[in-house]
């Protein structure tokens, strides 16, 4: 019987043991990877920190992708987390048991916990944060819902998302109002030219200006606030898309002083894909229509926004998954690494004189995405042969003013990564492309 009793006591310690250990690998633990990147970087600045490879070692290993690619479009969509992944799959797994009652009583009410953990985090109230589907659907809010008359100007950069002018041309098509596009200077030397681009273009028939916080093509970074202010000073109120600014570099709304703000959160937060969030002041909530129809479209009830019909609920709980991950790491520390990564791909190319560089690589100019040419090769060529024959991901970017490949890393990507693109592009400046 005592031998029984021991067996019996070792099989349940090592199933213990076993269960552990399975549970620690089917169990997302990369609170585990972020708490031992902390142990590595102690108090360095995160200067210092972009640079410690032992650091980002453990923050890598929070993702689980296929490293047989080499993802440098994350300024497209970035994968998430394995911890928000898994949150994001529970809450749904939730909902299809019984999704009427799950979905509406249950889940829905939860999302007031997210709207508050964004709002702290972009520096607002939670009755001025709306949570979207992407900057998009946030944007095209702000577009349709602020009152015009045929003849009304509105005016923005020719580099803008074209997505947002498509917008406003389909109000120039229905409601004769004007669109205004004017080019700014690529690459900028002063961000002051940037603000003289929309002072030099205001008329009295100005209504609406919309500008960029940071360009999709070029990653240059825009001096919104003084963008806002000149806007305010001629009574014009300013839409920034800031599509790929949050959880990119470092900023909250009180720096930018702007009234309306939209965000795709699956870009730099890392959130599930399909979310975003809307900014709106307090004070104009009242006066900008909704996209949708809703009970009170003139409510000052931030929630308006989001009356979009049945949509699922588990993307927008797993963003406070995405929140907790990023504050993890530390927004400033994040920042410094994704200029880090930045600068050890574009100061490496920029040794060959056939490559132009569309970025500046200041901090007030730019941050994590970077865009470069080769002379004499067609940008879409040329990112066509780095996914065919290596496996890379990157932009081609065709406009006026910029052709080349966008090249946009994220906390994931590995040094051995960034060098093996370096190598595929000098093998092209060496030997040109195939074929």
């Amino acid at each position: 019987m005592a031998a029984m009793l021991n067996n019996r006591r070792e099989f349940l310690q090592r199933a213990v043991a076993l269960g552990a250990i399975a549970g620690g690998a089917l169990r997302d633990d990369w609170m585990r990877s972020v708490e031992a990147a902390q142990r590595h970087a102690g108090d360095e600045p995160p200067e210092q920190v972009a640079a410690n490879e032992f650091y980002w070692r453990e923050i890598q290993s929070a993702f689980d992708i296929d490293r047989s690619l080499i993802n440098f479009n994350n300024g497209g969509v970035a994968p998430s987390p394995r911890g928000v992944l898994d949150v994001h799959r529970r809450h749904f797994e939730f909902a299809n048991n019984a999704p009427s009652r799950h979905l509406w009583a249950v889940l829905d009410p939860q999302v007031e916990t997210v709207r508050a953990r964004l709002a702290r985090a972009f520096g607002c109230s939670a009755d001025e944060m709306a949570i979207t589907r992407n900057s998009s659907e946030s944007l095209e809010i702000c577009i349709y819902g602020i009152d015009l008359k045929p003849g009304d100007e509105v005016l923005t950069t020719d580099q803008d998302y074209p997505r947002m002018i498509n917008t406003y041309k389909q109000r120039e098509l229905r409601e004769g109002i004007v669109l205004k596009t004017v080019p700014v200077p690529t690459p900028c030397g002063d961000p002051a030219e940037l603000v003289e681009v929309f002072r030099k273009a205001i008329t009295p028939r100005t209504k609406v200006m919309l500008c960029c916080h940071i360009v999709n093509i070029t990653g240059q970074i825009f001096p919104v606030r003084e963008i806002v202010r000149l806007g305010r000073a001629h009574g014009i109120p300013v839409i920034v898309d800031g599509a790929h600014a949050f959880a990119h570099f470092c900023f909250k709304r009180d720096e930018l002083e702007c009234d309306y703000y939209g965000v795709s959160l699956h870009k730099w937060l890392t959130a599930p894909h399909g979310t975003g969030l809307l900014y709106v002041r307090k004070e104009r909530i009242g006066e900008l229509w909704p996209l949708m129809a809703a009970v009170e479209p003139k409510s000052d009830n931030i929630r308006k926004f989001e009356e979009i019909g049945t949509h699922p609920t588990a993307p927008r709980l797993a963003i406070a998954e995405a929140i907790t991950f990023w504050e993890g790491i530390g927004p400033q520390r994040k920042e410094a690494r994704l200029r880090y990564l930045r600068d050890r791909w574009a100061k490496r190319l920029m040794q060959d004189k056939r490559v132009r560089l569309y970025t500046r690589l200041e901090p007030q100019h730019s941050c994590g995405i970077g865009t470069f040419a080769v002379e004499g090769v067609d940008p879409e060529k040329l990112s066509a042969h780095l996914v065919e024959k290596h496996r890379i991901i990157t932009t081609a970017i065709k406009h006026k003013d910029v052709s080349g490949i966008r090249v946009t890393p994220n906390v994931y990507s590995t040094l051995g990564e960034v060098d093996m693109f370096c190598d595929a592009v000098e093998a092209v400046l060496a030997n040109g492309l195939p074929g």
